[in-house]
């Protein structure tokens, strides 16, 4: 059973309306266009069913009042049988399709799942509204403190960094650490909308703006009002629509498409790049007064082969995520997540994401090994460089990937020699974690409390105890 509201000028057809889905077992409550829509929508609806008005348009001011107090939830519209086919394109984009009157049952069936997907999707967004930004590397300390430095503040951000870094983690990050953080968030990636249509994405349209535009329609600046708006690939905007942009920075004001009616910007401006700006300023590709209103407050991402340590806390936490999703769960050998933080990662933490989320499908609830991998990952594996190292005696070699011991005629000293072998391998390991023990521990296949207990035994200091003592 679910929430429906039906928005309908006419009573009796809102009654009728109701019936069917009251024979479906359904929850429902009936609303006219006018003021009461505004307080029907303060409740909570799984979906709402707007008829159209084909005579004097009234559904399209009903369909504001939803922009403006309930943006996120779902719609069908009605039509009567009177009432030509509606373009939901030119609409809201939580306008997900039409459904003709009388209500027939499988009809709103399809309709009721695909409103109930796009609500998971939308509550698997606001929960994820801002993701834990995982790293404890030398370069994610220092951008964990630019983040905390800057979001207090109104000042624009440039975040820095190639793809699939997490840009707009570090955005969602400094919107939730601001005190705009009870008011929207709202991203768009400037490269992936065509040029004609962003600046109606970007500050909206009035009815009849241009060919399709059947209704007024809010951009994202409206939408982000007294919050953020992230503008992700800012340097794929074209120059036209970057004076455009410009002009919001400066006078903090715009105009929809179509309208001579100034609306004021209380919005925060954080924009994205894995692109060389400087460069396209010299190839004459992006303004700079642009660049010096956005480029206030510069954050650059480190990638991820540049904090290799970060990797074995950045696979936990999304084996974490995937298990919080009910998608199952997966593990990781030592020798796996060493060959993992030697590969350069082309696609950084993007990358990552989706190997670890294949592996888990490929291999539920069971331990990835080394061969489990994608050959382009072996192959450039190097067991010495992931505390592997052969013992200066050369008695250590490996075969098949595995250690194995080489006597000679002498014999070894074999509790002397692993015990040499082992401070090596605990030595790399916190050198490559940075000196943190969990990680090192991780990398290790240990519990942190039993390597602390070898630390002990071997009376090796961690980094920062060594750079403390010196």
């Amino acid at each position: 059973m679910v929430k429906v509201l039906v928005v309908d000028a006419e009573p009796a057809r809102a009654a009728g309306i109701e019936a069917v889905l009251g024979f479906l077992e359904h929850e429902s409550g009936a609303v006219g266009y006018g003021d009461g829509l505004a307080d029907a929508l303060a409740e909570t609806w799984a979906l709402a069913l707007l008829t159209v008005d084909g005579e004097k348009g009234r559904w399209l001011k009903a369909l504001e009042t939803f922009w403006q107090q309930a943006p996120e939830l779902p719609i069908f519209l009605l039509l009567p049988r009177a009432v030509p086919r509606v373009n939901v394109a030119t609409l809201s984009a939580a306008v997900l399709g039409t459904l003709g009157l009388p209500l027939k049952q499988q009809q709103f069936s399809a309709a009721l799942k695909q409103a109930l997907s796009h609500n998971a999707q939308s509550g698997q967004a606001r929960r994820s509204a801002a993701p834990r930004l995982v790293g404890q590397s030398r370069p994610m300390r220092r951008v964990q403190t630019l983040i905390e430095q800057v979001a207090g503040t109104d000042a624009s951000v440039l975040i820095l960094g190639e793809s699939g870094t997490g840009k707009e983690v570090v955005a969602r990050n400094i919107h939730e650490h601001s005190e705009r953080r009870n008011k929207p968030f709202i991203p768009i990636n400037c490269g992936a909308i065509p040029g004609d249509l962003l600046e109606s994405e970007l500050f909206g349209h009035e009815k009849g703006a241009f060919t399709g535009a059947i209704s007024a329609r809010q951009g994202r600046f409206e939408l982000a009002q007294g919050g953020t708006i992230f503008l992700d690939e800012i340097g794929d905007m074209s120059m036209p629509m970057q004076v455009k942009l410009l002009r919001v920075l400066q006078e903090r004001c715009f105009e929809r498409v179509g309208s001579n009616k100034t609306i004021q910007a209380d919005v925060r401006i954080i924009a994205a790049t894995h692109r060389d700006l400087e460069q396209r300023i010299v190839d004459g590709e992006f303004r700079e007064d642009l660049f010096y209103r956005l480029n206030v407050f510069p954050i650059e991402l480190p990638a991820l082969r540049e904090r290799a340590s970060d990797i074995p806390v950045l696979i936990e936490e999304l084996v974490r995520r995937i298990e919080e999703d009910g998608r199952g769960s997966v593990r990781f050998s030592p020798a796996a997540i060493s060959a993992m933080s030697q590969y350069r990662w082309p696609g950084n933490v993007r990358e990552l994401a989706n190997l670890v989320e294949r592996l888990a499908i490929l291999y539920p609830y069971e331990e990835v090994q080394l061969d489990n991998l994608p050959e382009k990952m072996v192959a450039g594996f190097e067991p010495e460089q992931a505390g592997q190292e052969e013992s200066a005696d050369d008695a250590l070699q490996l075969e098949g990937g595995k250690p194995v011991v080489k006597l000679d005629e002498g014999g070894i000293d074999l509790k002397g020699f692993l015990a040499d072998l082992e401070v090596q391998l605990i030595r790399q390991a916190l050198d490559t974690a940075d000196g943190v023990v969990a990680q090192a521990a991780k990398l290790l296949g240990l519990r942190r409390t039993t390597l602390v207990e070898k630390l002990r035994k071997y009376g090796i200091q961690r980094l920062e105890e060594e750079s403390a003592a010196g």
